[in-house]
């Protein structure tokens, strides 16, 4: 029960009985009326006959001594009358004042401490990639041959339609929109050239890159993120199995392996995708616009897509193992490790492939 006394300048707060989710609205209004009533009254608690209480007398007290500068609490349980002193301190704590210079600074600082972090620990998780797969080669690494076979699965064959399609497409459209601008000259045979060079020479190892890494780059770092989540990259830790070993070598070898053959079955399928719009929209023989596709044929613009092909199979399974390593402990982070390894592979797959082209321009390929 809860009772106001009012007398010689203070108000005398009763509080008897058991108050444990006290819920008599009426009464704490009347404590409350009263209090406003004599702002500048001292308060005075009176609970030598509460017997119970809970986090509902806490908040009452809270907010009837809020706001009061003189409140005595000296009858109150020692425990009640360490939560509304500390619930009173919180809320009387002024709030601290931001410079902001100060905190700009702190942001740029912050983000260039992050990014050198995050670049000394990419460069440790390659070298740790490549020391794995010299340890594979002399015959020392820790890697199940089923882990590999399963890899090796997931990238062969079951991509095989995916990427058909979308490199039919992509060659349809080459030559299609090259068509267009060839009919003002009139060598509109010139189509199959075209389309050729860009499949064999960059083309049909970009369009599998992209594929393989939203398919495959993005398992890796589910996979390996749920692993983290479930603490199970932690176990290997424990019982002293390189992690590089036993989860990143065996996707990092399947897909160098299977991005070649995938790269060639891209260059093939772009090719019969432009080999359509030439002998159905254009008119040419199919043996007219083979015979001109052959002479556009180089085996160092062929060789130079299956080199793009094995180094996009690096840098996705890098990059889709390195962020599922890396993911965090809840299972937000998987969906995060996820979105960020398919950015990533597709970036740095950008980066490469101009890399790439420089060096090999200057050494005249």
């Amino acid at each position: 029960m809860l009772s106001s006394r009012i007398a010689k300048g203070e108000i005398t707060v009763i509080m008897e009985g058991n108050l444990c989710a006290f819920d008599n609205e009426a009464q704490k209004e009347a404590v409350y009326t009263a209090a406003a009533e004599q702002k500048t009254a001292k308060i005075v608690l009176d609970a030598k006959k509460l017997t119970e209480w809970d986090s509902t007398t806490v908040a009452f007290l809270y907010k009837l001594s809020k706001g009061r500068k003189e409140v005595d609490d000296t009858s109150l349980p020692k425990d009640l009358a360490h939560l509304v002193q500390l619930a009173l301190r919180v809320d009387r704590k002024p709030p601290e004042a931001k410079d902001n210079q100060q905190e700009f600074l702190e942001k740029v600082g912050e983000g260039s401490l992050n990014a050198y972090t995050s670049f000394c620990r990419g460069v440790r998780f390659i070298q740790d990639s490549l020391k794995s797969m010299i340890r594979l080669v002399s015959g020392r690494a820790i890697m199940r041959k089923v882990d590999f076979l399963f890899a090796l699965e997931g990238c062969s064959y079951q991509a095989v339609g995916i990427i058909s399609l979308i490199s039919f497409m992509v060659g349809l459209i080459l030559a299609f929109v090259g068509a267009i601008q060839m009919q003002t000259f009139g060598v509109e045979i010139y189509v199959s050239s075209l389309v050729a060079i860009a499949m064999t020479r960059i083309m049909g190892a970009i369009m599998a890159g992209i594929v393989m890494s939203g398919r495959t780059g993005a398992s890796y770092a589910a996979t390996i993120g749920t692993m983290q989540v479930n603490e199970e990259v932690d176990a290997l830790r424990t019982m002293g199995i390189p992690t590089t070993d036993f989860l990143v070598l065996p996707r990092i070898s399947a897909l160098m392996i299977t991005m070649p053959f995938l790269t060639m079955l891209s260059d093939l399928m772009g090719m019969i995708g432009g080999a359509v719009v030439g002998t159905v929209m254009l008119g040419f023989s199919v043996d007219e616009y083979w015979q001109y596709t052959e002479k556009a044929l180089k085996m160092s613009n062929f060789l130079l897509g299956i080199l793009h092909g094995f180094v996009y199979g690096y840098i996705i399974a890098l990059c889709g193992c390195y962020y599922g390593v890396h993911c965090g402990r809840n299972a937000d982070s998987v969906g995060v490790a996820t979105t960020k390894a398919v950015v990533a592979s597709i970036v740095w797959m950008i980066v490469i492939t101009g890399i790439l082209t420089v060096i090999i321009e200057e050494a005249g390929a």
